[in-house]
């Protein structure tokens, strides 16, 4: 007589496949949602990055508008002196 597997055999079977299926899924998921929050992440140092660089420029513009205004008091001054 032939040897055939029992139903409790293939049931465990069925379950363990059900058990891997459900684990890659999760496995998915988790690695969907790391690189979701690694790309948001980046994000957020790119915009913080360009926030610098645009404040950074407003410094710049601001010392030199300073600069300018310096240099005309002194200019004003110089000809004020030389009259």
């Amino acid at each position: 007589m032939a040897v055939t597997p029992s139903k409790d055999y293939k049931r465990r079977e069925r379950e363990q496949r059900k058990l891997e299926k459900r684990m890659a899924r999760e496995a998915a998921k988790e690695e969907k949602w790391l690189a979701k929050e690694a790309e948001d992440k980046a994000a957020a140092e790119a915009a913080a990055k360009a926030a610098a660089d645009a404040g950074k420029t407003q410094e710049e513009l601001d010392f030199e508008a300073e600069l300018a205004a310096e240099e005309k008091a002194k200019a004003e001054k110089e000809a004020a002196a030389a009259k």
